[in-house]
């Protein structure tokens, strides 16, 4: 580096601060009491809608069905020996997409009682999110294991509860959480023993011809794409998927 620009360089690393230390005071958060309630400031609010929208991948992940499906079509291309075919994106994609058709009914539900009135600054933010929980609960409570509720319940050492609709919501989310995982697996279970079948048939008959040399991946794998393909497997999957949901 020059000598003569360092002293340049060192200039602007201290006067940097010192300018931002000088600029005008920001407008700080303010809250005022209306007919409505508390109406915070747009700084706040903006805020406020920020952190929702990085958060809006964990709400995706763990309250509605986006878990079981994305595990499923993984498991799907893992049997199928396919390796990076469908690509990732495509299954996030289908996952994504199927989980808004399987939510719909929910998020129809809390956009027409909940966000709609409060858009329409004719309801509380306060009871718009209680309105918006009903639905998803309900959502949660029907695709839930009673026995990982009990479990959950146990380890946060939470009275027993009369009914169902009485269980705290963060002792709900993980316990409809591990519920998915559970269901996940298991349909993946189920779908990878036609598979299993074919690579087992396949590697018999090559064993028996002694050609041990050859992989049976490549032999079994056309054999198990047009088996799927002659199934229809695709709508059967995501006809399965779809129905497996156990709606409110």
């Amino acid at each position: 580096m020059n000598r003569r620009l360092l002293p340049l360089l060192v200039f602007f690393l201290f006067a940097m601060p010192l300018a931002a230390l000088a600029a005008p005071d920001l407008p700080g958060i303010t809250a005022s009491q209306t007919a409505r309630g508390t109406q915070y400031s747009l700084n706040l609010q903006l805020l406020a809608l920020m952190t929702t929208l990085t958060l809006l991948p964990s709400l995706l992940l763990m309250m509605t069905a986006f878990v079981r499906i994305v595990i499923v079509l993984s498991i799907l291309r893992q049997a199928l020996g396919t390796g990076q075919t469908p690509p990732n994106m495509v299954i996030v994609g289908l996952a994504l997409f199927l989980t808004l058709f399987v939510m719909s009914p929910v998020f129809g539900d809390v956009y027409q009682n909940a966000l709609a009135p409060y858009m329409n600054q004719g309801m509380s933010f306060d009871r718009a999110l209680a309105i918006a929980e009903k639905p998803l609960r309900a959502f949660m409570l029907n695709q839930t294991r009673e026995d990982d509720i009990a479990m959950f319940m146990e380890i946060a050492r939470n009275q027993a509860v009369s009914s169902p609709k009485d269980v705290p919501f963060m002792t709900l989310v993980p316990a409809f959480l591990t519920s998915e995982l559970k269901s996940a697996f298991t349909i993946g279970f189920l779908i990878y023993i036609p598979f299993v079948v074919i690579d087992l048939i396949v590697s018999s008959v090559l064993m028996s011809m002694g050609m041990m040399m050859l992989s049976p991946m490549m032999i079994s794998m056309p054999f198990k794409l047009m088996l799927f393909v002659l199934v229809d497997g695709w709508s059967l999957i995501m006809g399965s998927l779809a129905s497996s949901f156990a709606m409110p």
